[in-house]
């Protein structure tokens, strides 16, 4: 067993991408990916798909880390559902930061969370566990982005805002300094984010003018 062994729950494009980013940071072996039972014995970039989730108490032996490689749009519950089981198995979830992104000494960042090429957590900012920081996403100082969720590609979250648990920001969406956002929102790619959300609320993706 190799204590740099890692493991990704999931194998689809997601996992893909956390791919690049454990390759480039460098402190991971990638060991394989977690999949579904039609994908076991693929291989996806070099890399084979081992089992599926029954067998990770067996394959955690081997491979001690753990990545939750699905991605999240609508819901986090796959990503929330495979963390916990990762975690109760014993698998260690570790931080991943890609080194071409910026994660400022003075902002924490939680365990199985992923920072990928080209993003930026700014100095004061907390981002929780199993999270995505996506390619070109925008954490600015003194933000607070809690556990299970996805800021997406180019999404920018400006100074002093709150994110609830497991909420979703899309693609170029940005989040005007302050606002609060709460749990399990949908935010659309595009959208600007001017006001409070309460918990759950769905906003569309910004309609392209005709």
């Amino acid at each position: 067993m190799s204590s740099r062994s890692i493991l990704l729950l999931g194998a689809g494009g997601h996992a893909r991408a956390c791919v690049d980013v454990i390759e480039q940071e460098g402190r991971f072996e990638i060991g394989g990916f977690i999949g579904l039972p039609e994908q076991v014995g693929e291989r996806m970039l070099g890399y084979p798909v081992l089992g599926v989730d029954a067998d990770l108490p067996r394959l955690q032996r081997e491979h001690p880390n753990a990545l939750v490689a699905v991605g999240q749009i609508k819901s986090p519950q796959a990503r929330e559902r495979l963390f916990e089981l990762a975690l109760e198995i014993g698998f260690r979830m570790p931080l991943v930061v890609s080194p071409f992104a910026h994660l400022s000494r003075h902002a924490v960042a939680g365990e199985g969370t992923i920072v990928m090429h080209g993003a930026i957590v700014n100095a004061g900012a907390t981002v929780g566990r199993n999270c995505i920081i996506n390619s070109m996403a925008l954490v600015e100082h003194d933000c607070v982005v809690a556990d299970h969720c996805h800021i997406s590609t180019a999404a920018a979250i400006n100074s002093g805002v709150h994110i609830g648990r497991g909420t979703f920001l899309g693609s170029n969406a940005c989040v005007r300094q302050g606002i609060c956002i709460g749990e399990r929102c949908v935010i659309g790619m595009g959208q600007r984010v001017l006001k409070d959300c309460p918990a759950g609320a769905q906003l569309p993706p910004a309609r392209v003018a005709e």
